[in-house]
This record gives structure tokens, sequence and C-alpha cells, in this order.
């Protein structure tokens, strides 16, 4: 077995391969799917901003919500998981001015229809 002495330096691609390794994972799985189409998109270039009104914001700002689902999960199940979206209007949060928004939109910031 081998432990991390206190001189020995722990790498960002150790924690990496140790904490997002699991792909079935909810919350990893979003991420993924976000950088997914980040790469498709041409906004893999910029870093991930955690909880902002958007999840993407391409060169000549469109604004992308990205969704993800998954039938299985990294937990046992006894039958599959069922897909949902929720699209509804929110409050977003903005964060390059820390603000929530008063009024509740939907978050791609254009009109979809129902």
């Amino acid at each position: 077995m081998h432990y991390v002495s206190f001189y020995e330096p722990i790498k960002a691609q150790d924690f990496w391969k140790w904490a997002y390794s699991d792909f079935m994972s909810n919350a990893l799985r979003g991420v993924l799917a976000e950088y997914i189409i980040a790469c498709a998109t041409g906004c893999a270039h910029k870093s991930r901003t955690e909880w902002d009104a958007y999840d993407l914001v391409t060169e000549d700002g469109l604004k992308i919500e990205v969704k993800s689902s998954g039938y299985l999960q990294t937990w046992q199940q006894k039958k599959h998981s069922a897909i949902r979206f929720d699209i509804g209007h929110k409050r977003a949060w903005d964060a390059q001015t820390n603000i929530l928004s008063s009024q509740a939109v939907r978050s791609t910031g254009r009109p979809v229809a129902n």
C-alpha cells in the first residue's frame, strides 16, 4: 500500500482520477454532458462556472442549458430510473453580477414552444 507522505506532492490529475471517474454518478454525468456540448460548440476553452444562469455561452452569445439523465445510477436499483427534465421558468443566479433574478424565465433566454 502506498501512502502520500507530507513531502510528496499531491497532483491534480490523481485527485481528478480519484474523485471523478464514476460517469454513472448523477452530478458527474451532468458535468460530462456539459463538457461534450462545450467541445461541440467551441466553448471548452473556458472553465466551467458552477451554478451560473446558463451552462455554456458561445462566442456569438448563444446561451445553452445542457440537460442529461440516465436509466442507470451508481446505486442498486430495482428498476431503471425514469427520464425527466424540468425546463420550466426559474429564477436564475448570474455568476458575473452575483445577483438572483427577480423574475422567473426559461433558461435558454429565448422563447421555447410548450
